[in-house]
């Protein structure tokens, strides 16, 4: 097991896999060593790489492995590039480590209580790729995103023809695809704004220690290129928060955007 480097022209047909974050996560420095086979997660990339196999593909993405997350250069071009990476993926498997194997049917309450459903990260795995196959913690196939479509729309508020590519990100207005991000959690505060990138299609640089002010930061991006003001619609300030100069009319975290209801953005001038 080894890490290659491909350019875009290049990339070979690969899986991708989506999941969350442990202890003991094999990292870019540590894929080759031998001691890799000891950490806790190198059990997942194993699982991960065997099911591509069965699937007759020679090549995976995993995040925990594949950058170099002590390179800021990288780890900035990987985030603004992620969403893209999930999309072109032949597959993604989401691993599901906290929803054991089951006896017999379909683990329905696990399935519903599972972490992968509150980490922000994970919306965009789930929105980007067109092909999405959920394993247990023993790599039991349990259903794809078009078979459990509508158990995840009812999990995610995604809806149904954006979760299976039949209706654009760019139909959904601001508030309605911040809505979706609005109960998820990331480890870090930036982050609640990066992992949101590739679902409004805009990039920016990664500013680790900038805090909140990352979340200003992408709504500007955003509105530079729409005029859906819907991203108004927030609720209240929480109490003891101070908005920063400058940004009333702005959100400051996602949650704010908690209980929006579809809405189709207007139309620009030009279109």
């Amino acid at each position: 097991m080894q890490c290659f480097l491909y350019f875009a022209r290049d990339v070979p047909p690969y899986a991708i896999l989506s999941h969350t974050w442990g202890d003991e996560e094999v990292s870019y420095q540590e894929i080759d060593l031998p001691e890799r086979v000891e950490k806790k997660g190198f059990a997942k990339i194993l699982g991960c790489c065997r099911q591509a196999l069965k699937d007759t593909l020679e090549w995976v993405w995993v995040d925990t492995c594949c950058i170099d997350k002590t390179s800021s250069a990288e780890l900035s071009e990987a985030i603004n590039s992620m969403y893209a990476w999930y999309r072109d993926s032949q597959i993604c498997y989401v691993y599901l480590e906290d929803v054991p194997t089951p006896d017999a049917g379909f683990p329905e309450e696990e399935f519903w209580a599972a972490r992968w459903f509150t980490r922000g990260w994970c919306l965009q795995e789930l929105i980007a790729p067109s092909a999405v196959e959920f394993y247990t913690a023993g790599w039991h196939d349990i259903g794809t995103k078009f078979s459990l479509c509508d158990l995840i729309e009812m999990i995610t508020a995604v809806t149904e023809p954006v979760l299976l590519g039949q209706h654009a990100l760019d139909t959904c207005s601001i508030a309605q695809k911040m809505s979706w991000a609005s109960k998820r959690q990331t480890t870090r505060i930036e982050d609640e704004a990066y992992c949101l990138l590739g679902i409004f299609g805009v990039n920016m640089p990664m500013l680790y220690g900038e805090g909140s002010r990352a979340f200003y930061r992408l709504q500007e991006e955003i509105i530079k290129q729409t005029e859906d003001y819907s991203f108004l619609l927030w609720t209240e300030i929480p109490k003891d928060t101070q908005q920063q100069p400058g940004l009333v009319s702005r959100a400051q975290w996602p949650c704010m955007f908690s209980g929006v209801i579809s809405m189709t953005p207007a139309p620009s001038p030009s279109s």
